[in-house]
């Protein structure tokens, strides 16, 4: 049975592995550790996002129920 060869594609054409450098290799290992490095930085992003909205809104809401607070004891 014929061992499949590793194919990837770069600017529309393949290479098989067999066809590139080691230089080239790492660079291909670099950019994909990279790539998921940039998916996970823009995931944590995100959480960050939230985490900070979240946060705002219960500030908001604490001013606000200050604010009706004091208006009350002002009464």
């Amino acid at each position: 049975m014929a061992e499949d060869k590793k194919v990837i594609t770069i600017d529309d054409k393949d290479y098989t592995e067999d066809q590139l450098t080691d230089a080239q290799k790492v660079m291909i290992n670099h950019i994909n550790s990279l790539q998921q490095k940039i998916g996970s930085a823009k995931f944590n992003l995100d959480q960050l996002k939230v985490g900070r909205d979240a946060f705002t809104k219960m500030l908001r809401v604490s001013l606000d129920e200050a604010i009706i607070e004091a208006e009350e004891a002002a009464e």
